[in-house]
């Protein structure tokens, strides 16, 4: 995440206001007890960036309030990628990917599974408004057999979602070396599959540690079959920037035009931005609500 200079003050400034420091007082910092800091930190962002409105569709926005680096025109002269991917690594192959319900699961809540259309057009309608109809309709149509809850968690997941294709397409605007996109559909059965495809739930089949990881992944025939396929895809990106392997059916370069996405699960396969109609509905309303694109 990246902040402009112009932006960069505003929450150090509340955090030393939050703990009743001056600018001068700086080396005070080092004698607090963590916690202290992190709630001072915590305080201070509700405070600069509260929370509340649509959902963040596009985080490249480079001169929003936050923890994160500073574009300060030297030592971090711009945005890695925005307006353009770096040039410095243009030559260097990028695979990129998400999971299908990220931060938005219900490995905290039994309960999740109980949630009714009622609460789901509620939920959606907090974060998009006036369009919420309009983009439940769109995820229904795409997920004919999906629970209320599942259709919240794709939603709350464009944000993430839509960075990882953005990327795709600033790496592929380049002309040089490739980038490969994937989407990690797999449902764990753990904690009766409350979990689903949580964040990071690829990291485990990556490195072929189902047994390892068997808190996260049940420790199947399933898991242990997709980590093979998984992790023979990272060692043949490893050694020669291409993910494709015999195990797998042919993973093309992502292009903007086609989308080409590996979607894994217990079948691989290669889709065209699979769920690019319902995310641009997403998009879209966003768009609508804040032209700047924050």
């Amino acid at each position: 995440r990246m902040v402009q200079t112009a932006t960069r003050a505003k929450v150090p400034a509340a955090v030393l206001a939050e703990l009743g420091l001056s600018a001068s007082q700086l080396d005070q910092l080092h004698t607090l007890p963590v916690q202290k800091l992190i709630d001072a930190g915590v305080a201070a962002m509700r405070k600069v960036a509260p929370a509340g409105g649509p959902a963040r569709v596009y985080h490249r926005r480079p001169d929003r309030n936050g923890w994160g680096p500073t574009v300060d025109g030297q030592i971090l002269p711009q945005h890695p990628f925005d307006p353009a991917a770096p040039a410095i690594s243009a030559n260097i192959p990028m695979l990129i990917g998400t999971t299908l319900n990220e931060f938005t699961s219900g490995v905290n809540n039994p309960n999740v599974d109980a949630m009714t259309d009622a609460e789901l057009a509620e939920r959606v309608q907090a974060m998009y408004g006036v369009r919420s109809t309009q983009i439940i309709a769109a995820y229904r149509k795409a997920n004919p057999k999906s629970k209320p809850f599942d259709l919240f968690s794709f939603i709350s997941t464009v944000s993430t979602r839509q960075n990882a294709v953005a990327q795709a397409e600033l790496k592929a605007a380049q002309n040089a070396a490739p980038a490969y996109l994937y989407l990690f559909t797999w449902q764990t059965p753990v904690l009766d599959s409350r979990p689903r495809a949580f964040h990071c739930a690829e990291l485990a089949f990556v490195f072929d540690n189902i047994d390892r990881c068997v808190n996260m992944t049940g420790g199947g025939a399933d898991a242990r079959a997709l980590a093979a396929r998984v992790s023979e895809a990272w060692i043949a990106f490893a050694r020669k920037g291409d993910p494709n392997h015999p195990g797998l059916p042919k993973w093309p370069a992502f292009t903007t035009d086609k989308g080409a996405t590996m979607v894994f699960d217990n079948k691989c396969d290669v889709k065209n931005d699979p769920d690019g109609p319902e995310r641009r509905t997403v998009t879209m309303a966003w768009a609508a609500f804040r032209p700047d694109g924050y």
